[in-house]
């Protein structure tokens, strides 16, 4: 963008310093004021054909960067796409891992659990009959 403004700013300065050069060299120039005018009509149809150019110039230079400036957005949009699409591949795989990783101590707790209920009602149950012995010699 600032590009096109400094390519405008660059024409219009070339453009003016044209007129006023051109104009300040005919009026010193010593010719009458048939030739003056003369020149004076040459030199604006060779400006008209210099601005016409200059601007066509323009147009292709501004059409260029704008099609250049949707390219890189583009190309800037699809790395933005990719990389997000990586991130999210990356945060699914954690999450995997985790879920995974608490499956296992979830297992593994629930496995403890019951070897520790085992024991403790095999306790329970030793305790209960040893009572019943007691009771009984008594």
């Amino acid at each position: 963008m600032e590009e096109n403004k400094m390519a405008k700013g660059l024409i219009i300065g070339f453009i003016a310093g044209s007129v006023i050069g051109g104009v300040v060299a005919l009026l010193y120039a010593p010719k009458s004021g048939k030739e003056l005018r003369k020149d004076i009509k040459n030199r604006k149809d060779d400006f008209l054909d210099d601005t016409a150019e200059y601007m066509q110039i323009a147009k292709a230079k501004a059409s260029e960067l704008i099609n250049e400036g949707k390219r890189k957005s583009e190309q800037l949009i699809q790395d933005a796409k990719n990389r997000a699409s990586t991130l999210l591949e990356d945060a699914n795989k954690v999450l995997s891992d985790a879920k995974d990783k608490v499956s296992d101590k979830v297992s593994s707790a629930k496995g403890k659990i019951i070897s520790e209920t085992e024991r403790i009602k095999d306790a329970f149950k030793a305790g209960v009959e040893a009572y019943k012995e007691e009771k009984q010699k008594n």
